[in-house]
């Protein structure tokens, strides 16, 4: 409903433009995006049938590994079949509350697999720093309730994100979002009222949750590498540190990328939009991609494993 002031009054649907300013070639682009999804698909599917498969890779390592595989096929999959829609078939219309329960689930995925690195950090500073009491520290009841208490957290955290537009925000200057899918500041900005406390709000998880899941990580690998750094055989310093090579790429990739995405799209008022949105996207695509491929390489169990998964062996 347009108001007599020219805004729109709780909008049911909303308008996905893609990216702002490629529309040209959007239909291009969706094609390196569809090939990167099939491949994290792939991967990441790769990864959970080899780890359910090996009963020696049921350790908390290769379990929480799984966990991290299954949310980047969630999180990739909520995202990309509506942007391909957008990209090839011209389907732009979103309704308004498919939208925020799409938001939602972006972040709470991407708050869960924050969790599950912080988790991968914890097993490795046990692992390295206290090897005696691993096995008694991270059983599998415990894996099961670090599962469940970080997906509640992400769920609980981000759900007042959707409750704040939903509730608060009630007249809209436009209903055209520029985006290829909801991200929760590209909703927020749509609003001809008082975004202050959902900036606030946003910014309040973005730290809570990724801003302390970071300053534990760091301070977890200062310890492992200070005891790493101690032991007196290069061999086992080797051994300790490869163990933990894979995790602090994806360490890398996930934090380095995902706060260039949130502080460009929130500070960076000088970056033409198409970068804000193509940034986005890759993030949210790329580190599905890469995650399998990197733990594939550097993880030996998993490498040797993968052979058997496609060759049988011969009978004779």
């Amino acid at each position: 409903m347009i108001n007599l002031n020219g805004t729109v009054f709780m909008p049911s649907v909303l308008t996905l433009i893609g990216i702002p300013g490629l529309e040209s070639v959007q239909f291009w682009i969706g094609i390196p995006f569809c090939a990167m999804y099939i491949t994290a698909l792939f991967g990441n599917s790769l990864l959970l049938v080899i780890i359910r498969s090996e009963r020696s890779l049921h350790e908390p390592m290769y379990l929480f590994l799984a966990m991290l595989g299954a949310m980047d096929i969630a999180l990739s999959t909520c995202i990309l079949p509506k942007m391909l829609g957008i990209f090839w078939f011209h389907l732009p219309k979103i309704y308004f509350d498919a939208c925020l329960f799409q938001m939602w689930l972006i972040h709470t995925f991407q708050c869960i697999e924050s969790g599950i690195l912080l988790a991968m950090a914890l097993d490795r500073y046990v692992a390295i720093c206290d090897p005696l009491r691993h096995a008694t520290i991270f059983t599998h009841q415990l894996l099961t309730q670090i599962g469940v208490g970080v997906t509640l957290r992400a769920a609980l955290f981000a759900a007042p994100c959707l409750i704040l537009i939903k509730c608060r925000l009630k007249h809209y200057r436009t209903t055209v979002v520029s985006h290829s899918y909801c991200e929760h500041m590209a909703i927020v900005k749509l609003a001809a009222e008082d975004i202050r406390i959902n900036k606030i709000y946003g910014l309040f998880v973005a730290f809570i949750i990724l801003g302390l899941d970071i300053v534990f990580i760091t301070l977890s690998y200062i310890r492992i590498f200070l005891t790493v750094f101690s032991l007196p055989q290069r061999e086992a310093r080797l051994k300790a540190f490869n163990t933990c090579i894979a995790h602090i790429c994806v360490f890398l990739e996930f934090y380095l990328l995902g706060f260039f995405s949130f502080f460009t799209h929130r500070f960076g008022f000088h970056i033409p939009p198409y970068i804000h949105i193509l940034l986005s996207n890759l993030y949210l695509l790329v580190l599905p991609l890469l995650n399998p491929i990197v733990y594939g390489v550097k993880t030996k169990q998993i490498r040797d494993r993968v052979p058997k998964i496609f060759y049988s062996k011969d009978p004779s």
